[in-house]
Order: structure tokens, then sequence, then C-alpha cells
């Protein structure tokens, strides 16, 4: 299911070295040093970012132009509407998901439609995707994060999206999407909001970083929406007092309503229209949901040994990262210039452990690498230190 992906992988090394054959190796001095600057650091990250736009624009100008994904067997049409003039610092997207769910095929397509009626952003790209099955879990089932990661890329090749206003909301069965791929894509969205869906058995820690709105109606008592969506208002604020810094949220219960809310939860598109992403917060809080990561804002972890429940949490303090605790025997920690001061010392500690002390290097090709494994460009980083726990 990760075809694209490595379709976009191969096209863009295909670009680079046509790109340095007919242009010279002028065009990337940089790539083949050892180590670089923080200004050389820029630079190639420029030269990366047109390179990986253009890749991204030859795998995916079909699906552009037809309006639909292909990951296997599966497909994942689409539909947008632009809103408003381009900001200077590119469009928002917002990606709403919609209601029905475990239905007849029919009944989901109009369930598409009607979503892509229901609300209007001031400004951007409101795209709606149609779930990739007709059973209940279409819009959160293992294979849709590729389809997702697949429609941000799309959107800032195509549609000057900034990777960085990127933004998650769904109704009913959209909202059970919300719920899980909120916190297991929480490095992906700016802020999103859950609109009268079922949590299940979704654990919230990875919200750290992700502002979270929950909407249920007062009266929305069918499988217990309302009790649920209550219990996890209170498990937000609760996250939010003993970190204060971290889990910004509201939560509206709202009376008189039940599954439908005559389109109160508006007001969730200028709240999350807000916040901007952050890749490289100073906390990261990560519980393992239902599909396995590797890599999570700047953390990183042994695939072999990614497990649903399992949880690691690092924070930097100047130019030091400390491991909070963790579930896991190894871990990789990148870093870049946002975080802190590379060109001084760094070091990774975890308890009363000294896992690493030292100058690190700038590397091109972890640079290359990171935008190969992550395929995003707010995840391009030049330095990755492996520990053992």
């Amino acid at each position: 299911m990760k075809y694209m992906r490595y379709l976009i992988v191969a096209l863009w090394l295909m670009t680079c070295a046509l790109s340095c054959k007919s242009e010279g190796a002028s065009q990337s001095p940089l790539a083949g040093k050892a180590s670089l600057t923080a200004a050389q650091t820029e630079e190639y990250a420029d030269f990366l970012e047109h390179q990986w736009k253009d890749s991204v624009k030859v795998a995916l100008q079909a699906s552009f132009d037809g309006k639909v994904l292909t990951h296997g067997n599966l497909k994942m049409r689409m539909d947008w509407t632009v809103f408003g003039s381009a900001p200077a610092d590119g469009r928002s997207l917002y990606i709403s998901l919609h209601g029905g769910g475990g239905a007849p095929s029919e009944v989901n397509d109009q369930q598409w439609a009607n979503q892509m009626r229901l609300y209007q952003p001031k400004e951007g790209v409101y795209l709606c995707p149609r779930g990739i099955t007709d059973t209940w879990d279409l819009h959160f089932r293992p294979e849709s994060d590729g389809f997702y990661e697949d429609v941000i890329r799309m959107a800032v090749a195509f549609l000057d999206v900034n990777p960085d206003k990127v933004y998650l909301m769904g109704y009913s069965a959209g909202g059970d999407g919300v719920w899980r791929e909120a916190p297991r894509m929480a490095d992906h969205w700016a802020a999103a909001s859950m609109m009268a869906g079922h949590p299940g058995d979704v654990r919230l820690e990875s919200l750290r970083n992700l502002p979270f709105m929950i909407w249920c109606g007062a009266l929305d008592g069918a499988y217990n929406r309302n009790q649920e969506c209550a219990k996890r208002i209170e498990e937000m604020a609760a996250l939010h007092e003993a970190d204060p810094e971290g889990y910004v949220y509201e939560g509206h219960i709202v009376e008189g309503k039940e599954h439908w809310m005559d389109l109160e939860d508006k007001a969730a598109v200028p709240w999350m229209a807000r916040y901007r992403r952050n890749p490289c917060p100073d906390k990261v809080v990560w519980v393992q949901g239902d599909e396995m990561k590797s890599a999570f804002y700047w953390l990183g972890v042994p695939s072999s040994q990614a497990a649903k429940g399992k949880k690691i949490e690092a924070r930097t303090e100047g130019n030091t990262v400390e491991i909070l605790s963790s579930d896991y025997t190894a871990a990789t920690v990148y870093l870049n210039d946002r975080m802190m001061d590379l060109d001084k010392p760094v070091r990774i500690v975890y308890g009363d452990k000294v896992l690493f002390e030292g100058k690190v290097t700038r590397s091109p090709a972890v640079m290359r690498q990171t935008l190969r494994e992550r395929g995003d460009l707010s995840y391009v980083f030049p330095v990755r230190v492996d520990v053992n726990l």
C-alpha cells in the first residue's frame, strides 16, 4: 500500500540524477559534501524541495487530474473546492471526512457528496476524500494513512498548500476517523476537529502538540457517543492540567442536539485556522496506534519493536535532548537548526545515563534519507543520532 511513496522516491532520485547530468553538478554542489554549515543546510533544503515537488507532480499528475488515488487494489476518490485568495505563506488544506461507514456504497457516496457542502473555510482547499471501503472503519483502515499522506503531497505540489497548514475534520463515521487519525498522524496536522464520532479505545497522549476539538450532541445516545465524548473531554482537560504547555483543546457537548448538530460545529473551521503545525515541538509524547509508525515528529523507533500502545516521551532544552520514558530499547533522535545550535555539542540523556555527547555533523545524505522516508518537506533533518536505551 506504500507503492505511491516508492514511486515518488524513484522519480525524485531520477529527477535529481537527470538534473545534475543535464545542468551540471554546480546545480547541487552540496550533495557530495561530508558536512554542511547551517547556511548550506538551508540552501540544500531549498534545492531538495524543488526536486521533490517536481517528482510529486510527475507521480501524481494523473491522480490530480482524475481526482483519484490508487494504492494496490484500493482507490480514494476526492473532490475539492478552493476558497479565498492564496496567502503569502501558502494555502490551507482542510481534509473533511464524510459520514456513513458500514453501509451500501450508494449511501457512502451520498454522504461523501453531502460532506462537500457542509463547511466553507474563509480561505483554503476544502477537500473531501471518499472512504476507501464501505466498512465501518472506512476512514481509518491501516491503508488510509498512506492515502492521506499522498493527498497532502498532491495538495502541496499542485495547489500551493503549506504543509504546516493542514487540518483534519470529520462527521459521524468521519468523526470516528478523526478520533483515530488525529493521534496516530498528529505530526501531519496543524489542528483537528471531531464531530459526532465514537472514540472507541483510542489513546489521546499523542495529541500533545495538536490542537483538538470535540463536538457531540447532548442527546446523541447511539453507541453512548455523548457519554464517551464527554469522558474524552475530561481526559483532555486532565492532560492539559498536567502539561499546561500542551494539549490545547475545546470540548462541546451541544445541548438539545442529537446526532445532527445543525452546523453549530462549523465554528471548528475558524478555530482550527488559528493554528499552524510545529514540526519540531520542544516535547513529544508518542503512543503507537493501530497503524505502526517508525517516526513521529523528531523521534524514531525500530520498526521491529513497534506495537500498539508502546510509548516514548522526550523533550529538548537548549542543546540537550532528554528521553523521559520509553518502552523501546533503542531510539533515533533527528535534529535541525530550528531545534538547537548544532554548532555546539549536543547531549542526549535518559535518566542518569548520558547516551550521546559531542559535536554532530549536518549531512546532505541524512537530509535526502529523511525526505525519502518521511515524504514531508518539514521533516528534512540534517542530523540523526541513534541511541541505545
